[in-house]
């Protein structure tokens, strides 16, 4: 809706064009009111992708500073050989790499086969509960356009309805049904890009995550072999 009213806003700077000067609340005011019935779904969509993106951000944020500072610890454990206390720590810990590498860790006496299983079986949990919530942003960047779309199909209709009743073609006949038309279609787009940029950024930055868990994984599987090899 910003992007939409900032297009409008710079309409009467066009040479030969001519509005009113309105206000940013005022402009926030008229494209909900001329995007006609699809303001709804779309302002639905808005609501959505705002809740979401803010939730996502702040549980990536407290994840990765949580992973980091476990991980770093864990390593300094297993550097020293110290595996109950390494599997003590990741206990206590509800972070997603420590419930990883404690996994692994309760089956270091079952071989290395045993291991890696127990480490790929609760990755793939973990991994489920860190995209929690993309597929909500995925969605809304596919139907927000969508939405625009069907908006403008409509709006086409209403402007082709209006010259069928008025029996001729006059510009201010068919303006509010184009104009409805051109507003939906702005306010899908304006939705859809800022949510796949969020969420391209959130799958990047989780992506960063797993390649962390699964190095600090192999230096463990590292520590544990050393350590049957010297018993």
């Amino acid at each position: 809706m910003t992007s939409l009213t900032n297009v409008y806003h710079a309409l009467p700077q066009l040479p030969g064009v001519t509005g009113p000067e309105l206000t940013y609340t005022q402009q926030l005011a008229e494209a909900w009111d001329n995007s006609g019935i699809m303001r709804w779904p779309l302002g639905l969509c808005v609501l959505v992708g705002l809740v979401v993106i803010i939730w996502k951000f702040f549980d990536i944020l407290l994840k990765s500073a949580a992973t980091r500072k476990m991980l770093q610890e864990v390593d300094e454990l297993l550097a020293q050989q110290q595996i109950k206390e390494a599997l003590e720590f990741t206990r206590e810990s509800d972070s997603p790499a420590a419930n990883i590498l404690h996994a692994g860790l309760e089956r270091r006496d079952e071989g290395t086969d045993r291991i890696m299983k127990a480490i790929e079986n609760q990755g793939l949990i973990e991994l489920s509960k860190l995209e929690r919530g993309l597929v909500v942003l995925a969605t809304l960047t596919n139907v927000a356009p969508l939405l625009g779309f069907l908006g403008t199909v409509m709006g086409m209709i209403e402007a082709f309805q209006a010259i069928e009743f008025a029996g001729e073609v006059d510009a201010t006949t068919v303006a509010g049904g184009i104009k409805t038309a051109l507003y939906t279609t702005a306010a899908g787009l304006a939705i859809a890009i800022p949510v796949s940029i969020c969420h391209n950024y959130f799958v990047s930055r989780i992506d960063h995550l797993v390649i962390d868990i699964e190095e600090s994984a192999q230096k463990m599987i590292d520590a544990l072999f050393a350590a049957q090899m010297g018993q």
